[in-house]
């Protein structure tokens, strides 16, 4: 198994209108936290503390909300 996003929604059903300079922030920030989590939980399926909570993330232009979920590999 290899990190992810958990869900994979439209892109209509995510951005739903969002500028395009807001997307492209988010992007950047999700790509940074599946690499940062990958590295931080190595052999994630296997990890056996609590899940860490979630958090609300700022960009530059707004937020978003992510959770880590370390035995699924996703974020």
């Amino acid at each position: 198994m290899s990190w992810a996003w958990e869900d994979e929604p439209s892109e209509d059903q995510v951005v739903g209108g969002a500028p395009p300079a807001l997307v492209a922030e988010v992007e950047k920030k999700a790509d940074a936290l599946v690499r940062a989590a990958a590295a931080l939980y190595l052999g994630g399926t296997v990890y056996q503390g609590p899940s860490p909570r979630g958090e609300n993330v700022l960009v530059s232009g707004g937020m978003f909300f992510c959770q880590v979920v370390p035995r699924h590999e996703r974020v």
